[in-house]
C-alpha cells in the first residue's frame, strides 16, 4: 500500500507498474476486467497484493460492458485492460457503447514495445488511432516517468467529460525505475459541478412559472447527480408530469403520482400523450437524442412549438437535436435545486392542478390496461409480453435489470418500472447485441447483495453465453432471462413489413440453453408455460447462484420495426429481380 511519506508529497523510487497500481488504489479501484496478457503481466502480478481483484472474462468485449454497468450502478469509473493488438481491438464495440452512454471508464491499453514500433511486430496495432473516435480522449504515455501523471489525466478526463479514456502505454514502459509521488484524487481532479449561470436559471424559472402545461423529462444526468429529489420538488410545485428519457426508466420513481414513464421506442403511451400537450419542457440531464424522441406507436409526440429548457453538464449536448429557449450548462441536481429556489420566490404557494392530475392518472391507467391486455393474448408457447409481465410482477423493489437490444428486450421498455435510481442498465442508442449479460455481471460487482437480472434475446445470448463461465468461476450470481424465439426478430419484423415475409438470415437454430448452462456449472431451467416463470425467477433469486432461464416465446408476436422511418418498400429495376419489387408481390413468378 502507499506509504505515508508518499501521501505527504515526497517522491520515492518505484517501478512504473507500481506507480500505475498505486494510482489505481488511490482512485478506489477495487477490480479490473479483461483477459490476461504478457504485455501487462508485470503490473498484473501486483494486483492481489494491492487489493485489486482481476476479473478474467472470456471475451474482451464483455470486459468494457461489465465496467460500463459497474460505473452506472456505483458511480465509480470502471477499468479494463487487454493484450496489445487483438485483445484491445476486441474491446472496440463495448468501449464505443460506453462512450455513447456517457460512462466514465479508463481503458488501460498496453501497446507494442518502443524498440520495435513500425516493424509490424507480433500483435502490433495503432490502438490510439482506433480508439480516438470512440473515447473522450486518448492519453499516450511518452516516457516511463510519466505513467502516474498520464493515468491521473485519464481519470480526470473520464470523470469530467463522462466517458471512456484510453491510457496507452508501450509494453516496455511497465519496467524500469521512476521517482514519483502518488497523489490523491482531490489533488488532481474536481468532481463537484456548478449550477449554471444565474441569468439562465432566472429565465428558466420564469418560463416554468408562466407555463400552462409544463412537462419534465428526466435523464441519465439526473441519476448520475443523485438529483431525483430535486426533480420531485419541481414537479410537485408545478404539478408537472415527469417522463423519463429513452431506456432510463430509473430516472424518476414509477410509483410517483406525476410519473408517466419512458419516451422513445416501445416506451409509454401515457408519457407520449402527455408530452404532446406540453407548452414548456424541462429536459434535465438528457441530450434528447434523435432516436429517443422519434415517433412511436404512430404517435408524433415530441411537441414542435414547446419552449425547451435543457440542463446538461456538457455544453456540446445543449440544443444539439432540438432548439432550446434556455440552455443551462450545469450539474442536473444543482441546477434543478436553484430553479426550485427561484420558483418558490415567483410562486410561493403550492397549488396542485387537480385536472392535470386526473389526466395523468387516466393516461397511466389506460396504458397499464393496454399493456396487460396485450400480454394476455395467447402465444405459442408464450407471448413474449406475457413473459415480461410475469417477470416484472416478481421483481424485488431493489432489483437491477439489464436489457439488451432486440425485439423483446426493447419491448421491455414498456414494462420495466423502477422506484429507485441506478436500477436500469440498458444498451441505449449504440444498440449492440450481447450487452445485457456482461453488464449484469458488472452491476452485480457494484452491488453484490442486490438481485440482478438480464433480459436477453436468443440472438444476443449467442454473443454472451460464454460469460456464464465467468459468472461461475468468479461466483457472480446473476440471472439470465433468455427470450428464445429462434430468430433475430427485430430484423425479422422488417422482413415481415417491408420484404413480404422473405426471411434471409433471420431464423436461427439454438441448442438447449438450459442444458448448456448446466454443462458450464450454472443452474439451467427451461420454461414453456407463462405461469411457471414467476416462481422460477423467485427461486433463482433465492438460490443466489448463476442461473440461465431459457424462456420459450412466440416468434410471430413482434414489436414494430426499430427504424420505420429509415426503411422503404423495395423497388427493383433489373428484370432478374422484378418479382421482389413491392409492386409485383401479387403476381405469380
Amino acid at each position: 500500500m502507499v506509504e505515508t511519506k508518499m501521501l505527504r508529497g515526497t517522491k520515492v523510487k518505484m517501478t512504473p507498474s507500481e506507480a500505475i497500481v498505486e494510482t489505481l488504489v488511490a482512485e478506489g479501484v477495487k477490480h479490473i476486467s479483461g483477459i490476461l496478457g504478457s504485455a501487462f503481466m508485470d503490473m498484473l502480478d501486483l494486483l492481489p497484493t494491492a487489493g485489486i481483484r482481476f476479473i478474467g472474462v472470456r471475451h474482451e468485449q464483455s470486459a468494457a460492458h461489465m465496467e460500463d454497468a459497474y460505473c452506472r450502478v456505483s458511480g465509480v469509473a470502471g477499468v479494463v485492460i487487454g493484450q496489445n493488438g487483438p485483445g484491445m481491438t476486441n474491446m472496440v464495440t463495448s468501449v464505443a457503447a460506453a462512450n455513447q452512454a456517457h460512462t466514465p471508464m479508463v481503458v488501460i491499453s498496453p501497446s507494442a514495445g518502443t524498440p520495435t514500433v513500425g516493424w509490424d511486430g507480433f500483435q502490433e496495432c495503432d490502438q490510439v488511432s482506433i480508439f480516438k473516435a470512440i473515447t473522450k480522449e486518448t492519453v499516450r504515455v511518452t516516457h516511463p516517468g510519466r505513467v502516474a501523471d498520464c493515468l491521473r489525466t485519464a481519470f480526470r478526463i473520464a470523470y469530467a467529460e463522462r466517458g471512456p479514456v484510453l491510457f496507452d502505454i508501450p509494453r516496455d514502459y511497465f519496467y524500469g525505475e521512476v521517482e514519483d509521488q502518488i497523489l490523491q484524487p482531490h489533488q488532481y481532479r474536481v468532481d463537484s459541478r456548478g449550477c449554471g449561470s444565474s441569468e439562465s436559471l432566472d429565465r428558466a424559472a420564469e418560463i416554468l412559472a408562466e407555463a400552462e402545461y409544463p412537462v419534465i423529462i428526466s435523464g441519465r444526468g439526473t441519476v448520475d447527480s443523485d438529483g431525483i429529489e430535486e426533480i420531485k420538488n419541481i414537479a410537485e410545485h408545478l404539478t408537472a408530469p415527469v417522463a423519463v428519457s429513452y431506456m432510463h426508466n430509473d430516472a424518476f420513481p414509477a410509483d410517483h403520482p406525476l410519473a408517466v414513464g419512458p419516451i422513445g421506442y416501445m416506451g409509454s403511451k401515457a408519457a407520449m400523450n402527455t408530452l404532446k400537450k406540453a407548452d414548456v419542457i424541462l429536459a434535465v440531464g438528457t441530450r434528447l437524442s434523435v432516436f429517443g424522441t422519434l415517433p412511436c406507436y404512430d404517435i408524433d409526440y415530441f411537441p414542435k412549438d414547446a419552449k425547451i429548457i435543457q440542463i446538461d453538464i456538457n455544453p456540446r449536448q445543449i440544443a444539439r437535436t432540438h432548439p432550446v429557449e434556455v440552455g443551462i450548462i450545469g450539474d442536473a441536481r444543482e441546477a434543478s435545486r436553484e430553479i426550485m429556489k427561484r420558483l418558490k420566490e415567483i410562486k410561493p404557494i403550492l397549488k396542485q392542478e387537480k385536472a392535470r392530475m386526473v389526466e395523468v392518472t387516466n393516461e397511466k391507467q389506460k396504458w397499464e390496461e393496454e399493456l396487460v391486455e396485450l400480454a394476455m393474448i395467447d402465444g405459442t408457447p408464450i407471448n413474449p409480453r406475457r413473459a415480461l409481465l410475469e417477470l416484472t410482477k416478481v421483481l424485488p423493489e431493489n432489483a437491477i435489470v439489464s436489457s439488451d437490444i432486440g425485439n423483446v428486450s426493447s419491448t421491455a421498455n414498456a414494462y420495466l418500472k423502477f422506484n429507485q435510481s441506478r436500477r436500469h442498465i440498458a444498451a441505449l442508442t449504440f444498440g449492440n447485441t450481447g450487452f445485457a449479460y456482461p453488464s449484469a455481471l458488472g452491476a452485480k460487482l457494484a452491488e453484490p447483495n442486490t438481485p440482478v437480472l438480464a433480459i436477453v434475446g436468443d440472438g444476443a445470448w449467442g454473443m454472451s453465453l460464454h460469460e456464464v463461465s465467468t459468472a461461475v468461476e468468479e461466483n457472480i450470481p446473476v440471472i439470465a432471462c433468455v427470450f428464445n424465439n429462434n430468430a433475430w426478430c427485430a430484423e425479422k419484423k422488417n422482413q415481415v413489413d417491408f420484404y413480404n415475409n422473405r426471411f434471409v438470415g433471420a431464423d436461427i437454430q439454438n441448442p438447449d440453453f438450459a442444458e448448456v448452462a448446466r454443462s458450464m456449472g450454472a443452474v439451467g431451467i427451461r420454461v414453456e408455460k407463462p405461469e411457471e416463470l414467476g416462481p422460477v425467477i423467485e427461486a433463482a433469486i433465492k438460490s443466489n447462484k448463476p442461473t440461465v432461464i431459457d424462456i420459450q416465446v412466440d416468434g410471430t408476436q413482434l414489436a414494430p420495426p426499430f427504424r420505420k422511418d429509415a426503411l422503404k418498400m423495395p423497388t427493383r429495376l433489373l428484370e432478374k429481380y422484378a418479382h421482389l419489387d413491392h409492386k409485383n408481390w401479387d403476381n405469380n413468378y
